[in-house]
């Protein structure tokens, strides 16, 4: 499940060029007039869809990390029961969502802290949620493994998976893409793989302490 779906919308296609356009220039290397140019529009005619720059970040962001909510719990909702099936669905979500969204991934790691606290408070309490519905699944394969350390490691597989900005391009479809998600998928489930390995830890009473999220 893509966090893609049906064909982009006007409003969506400013969301898009302003995600490019943000990631590639930084928030204040962009103009109004830019966007709107990038999508056939005069700037002007952006505030049709838009306050103004603010809301396109406010809507980028929230809108992502509540999609990928969405669609983890959707994946969650779908499963036969079995939890490794329900994990490597929410790995292929988020992989999809790395090699599609790259630009929001770099807007996310630069300009969070330029959102409004509401918006940025909002965002942290999504991102929670959908961080703590990876954890249940977790602890459903790994089910003596401690709390905070289903955490630490999903926080771990996250930052593993959104390192894609830092990838040569891949268009959609592409050998290249294919070979991405390959290496990814074969990085994430290795990882969480590890968990269940007496050997992996070289400090047996380590999980007991918290892991920082």
């Amino acid at each position: 499940m893509s966090t893609r779906t049906a064909a982009p919308t006007r409003r969506e296609q400013i969301l898009n060029e302003a995600a490019r356009l943000f990631a590639e220039r930084g928030f204040h290397g962009v103009g109004v007039d830019e966007i709107g140019a990038a999508v056939g529009i005069s700037g002007p005619g952006l505030y049709r869809h838009f306050a103004g720059k603010d809301a396109m970040l406010a809507e980028l962001l929230v809108g992502i990390s509540g999609r990928l909510l969405d669609g983890g719990r959707e994946r969650v909702a779908a499963s036969t029961g079995d939890p490794a099936a329900v994990l490597a669905s929410l790995i292929d979500g988020h992989i999809d969502f790395a090699l599609d969204d790259r630009p929001l991934i770099t807007l996310h790691d630069r300009e969070l802290d330029r959102l409004r606290d509401s918006d940025r408070k909002l965002v942290r309490q999504l991102q929670r949620q959908y961080v703590e519905l990876w954890v249940g699944v977790v602890r459903e394969i790994h089910q003596d493994l401690p709390e905070p350390v289903a955490r630490g490691a999903v926080h771990a597989v996250f930052g593993l998976l959104n390192s894609t900005p830092h990838l040569s391009p891949t268009g959609r479809g592409t050998p290249r893409r294919a070979v991405a998600e390959t290496l990814l998928r074969r990085l994430a489930h290795g990882a969480f793989a590890a968990l269940g390995d007496p050997d992996s830890d070289p400090d047996p009473g380590s999980g007991d302490r918290a892991v920082r999220p």
